[in-house]
């Protein structure tokens, strides 16, 4: 049975959900039992009553990881695309996965700030900027990369599809899913 977390960190606009939701699509066609877990919807029920105090991103990322603890120890493979600013936020996620047994990986959307605000889809960079947006990750309120994560994956030059393969290849080089003849992969 799958147990295993892919955890994608980065900065806002960086391409988490993008990159998430291309490799869902690609483990749906491959039957691989997957759930995304969008840090935006999150946000919107299981975190409503947080606000965006350094506390309150804490207990964030707590909840997001216990969600997706639990539905990777049921066999689905949970890809969770949150910003998750700090170090020890995530490392104290990685520690309840690993002594429950579950692989968690982490996958750092690693697109540089100017290129983020280049994007801003929702418009946050630039309201940030104004401040009407306080303690905003990597404008107001740090944001602490990953010094060691399982892979790196860049959206400014490579499409999603590109950095989706990417994951999948380092989910076969973990032995979570295998490669097939004709370039088609299947769970192990």
């Amino acid at each position: 049975m799958l147990r295993a977390t892919v955890w994608f960190t980065g900065l806002s606009g960086a391409g988490k959900t993008t990159v998430a939701a291309t490799l869902k699509s690609m483990l749906d066609e491959l039957s691989v039992p997957a759930l995304l877990l969008d840090g935006d919807d999150l946000r919107a029920g299981l975190s409503a009553d947080l606000s965006f105090s350094e506390e309150d991103r804490v207990e964030n990322i707590r909840r997001v990881g216990e969600v997706a603890l639990l539905f990777s120890t049921a066999g689905h493979l949970s890809l969770v695309t949150v910003i998750s600013p700090f170090a020890a936020g995530r490392a104290e996620v990685r520690a309840r996965h690993d002594a429950a047994g579950v692989t968690f990986l982490e996958v750092h959307v690693a697109t540089p700030l100017a290129v983020c605000e280049q994007r801003d889809p929702k418009g946050l960079y630039a309201r940030a900027r104004r401040g009407e947006v306080p303690s905003f990750t990597g404008v107001s309120s740090p944001y602490e990369a990953p010094d060691a994560p399982d892979l790196a994956v860049q959206t400014t030059d490579r499409t999603p599809e590109e950095s989706a393969s990417d994951v999948l290849a380092l989910l076969e080089s973990r032995g979570l899913v295998a490669a097939r003849s004709h370039g088609l992969w299947h769970l192990l």
